[in-house]
């Protein structure tokens, strides 16, 4: 079985709205941004994310290269202070052609 019909598999019969986490703004709200593993990626994100969220820490970016050394993550967390703004954050990363997925 492959992952893409087990994801299926959980979201079947079940409303969208029983898979969204109710959240307080403003929050933490964590990260994982995974892109190949190239020079110049995690400062991109950084730069994308100080966009979005001015008080942006940079102490929170951890980069985690995967098993085969060929993609890495930058995990971070930022203060949330709404879903516009998370949603134009992901957009923004997606944007930049270099951000395979934003979990």
């Amino acid at each position: 079985m492959t992952d893409k019909s087990l994801r299926d598999m959980r979201l079947a019969g079940a409303p969208a709205s029983a898979h969204a986490t109710q959240l307080e703004y403003p929050c933490d709200y964590s990260l994982k941004i995974v892109g190949d593993a190239v020079e110049g990626f995690r400062e991109l994100v950084i730069k994308i994310v100080e966009d979005h969220d001015s008080a942006f820490d940079r102490k929170t970016v951890r980069l985690v290269d995967s098993r085969n050394g060929k993609f890495q993550s930058v995990r971070l967390t930022i203060t949330a202070t709404g879903p516009e703004q998370i949603a134009a954050l992901h957009a923004d990363l997606k944007a930049s052609g270099r951000v395979h997925m934003v979990i």
